[in-house]
């Protein structure tokens, strides 16, 4: 198989389609097809014509399983329980797999780790550059300021997002957390429920909108009582996530099994973080 060869899950979806479009004007790289869940209804349909571009001769396929012996790589917007399948389909072929897909549990998270034993996967909430270099400021700040100065992430995303807070908006309480040297899951506020009386303090809290079709607006606020520093991102085109992708399927091939993120892709990655 070609080295850069890329294989789509979900090609029929919107980042799908997005994916391949970034793969195809990529010079260097081989779009090995795209699937779609047994069924779908894009199935059999032209990938590039799906993409909205000319006729390419190859159609969309109902399973993962032709197309991983194909590829070098795959790259995955679907749903947790899909990613878990394939993952498990590129660990047994050994394609490198990138995965931006959210909302996974903790067995599922568990499975991917164990799949990384195998092969090179990539697994981000966001793939956006500037997303990473926001939680690599968040990590800062955090570390710099005490806590007397209150974190709070707010999220908004398009009407259909189905997870609440996204993956971004964990990586970035993650990011928070670390800064803190402190768990996350012991600090963290507003993820399954409302917020009633005062603020805990240390707390990281989170806050969430939905609605329309904005694609992506992240914001972490270090609330003083004197000041307030705020840190933010706005995702323009959905564009920006498949030129993550893409460049973590390159980076990816070849690697040696693990688990990565985007932060070792950009090389943000800190010692002992």
């Amino acid at each position: 198989m070609p080295k850069n060869s890329i294989l789509v899950a979900g090609a029929g979806g919107r980042m799908g389609k997005t994916v391949v479009t970034e793969i195809l004007r990529t010079p260097g790289l081989t779009l090995a097809g795209g699937f779609e869940r047994p069924g779908g209804e894009d199935i059999g349909k032209d990938i590039g014509v799906l993409a909205g571009l000319d006729a390419i001769g190859l159609k969309v396929e109902d399973s993962v399983d032709n197309g991983v012996k194909r590829a070098s790589a795959m790259i995955d917007f679907t749903a947790p329980e899909a990613s878990v399948a394939n993952a498990k389909a590129a660990a047994l072929s050994g394609a490198a797999h990138v995965i931006g897909t959210t909302g996974f549990s903790d067995d599922q998270e568990a499975a991917i780790a164990a799949f990384a034993e195998k092969i090179a996967i990539v697994k981000s909430g966001n793939m956006s550059v500037g997303v990473n270099v926001l939680m690599a400021l968040v990590e800062d700040a955090a570390s710099a300021l005490s806590d007397d100065y209150d974190i709070e992430i707010s999220d908004m995303h398009h009407k259909f997002k189905v997870d609440a807070p996204s993956g971004t908006a964990l990586m970035l309480g993650e990011a928070a957390a670390r800064g803190r040297g402190v768990d996350l899951s012991e600090k963290s506020t507003g993820i399954e429920t409302g917020r009633a009386g005062e603020r805990r303090k240390g707390d990281i809290g989170f806050s969430v909108r939905r609605g329309g079709g904005v694609i992506g607006e992240h914001a972490v606020s270090f609330a003083g009582t004197e000041e307030v520093i705020i840190l933010s991102h706005s995702a323009i085109d959905r564009g920006l996530f498949a030129k993550g992708a893409v460049a973590a399927a390159k980076w990816a091939v070849g690697k040696p099994p693990g688990l990565y993120s985007m932060r070792d892709v950009l090389g943000l990655r800190k010692e002992n973080s």
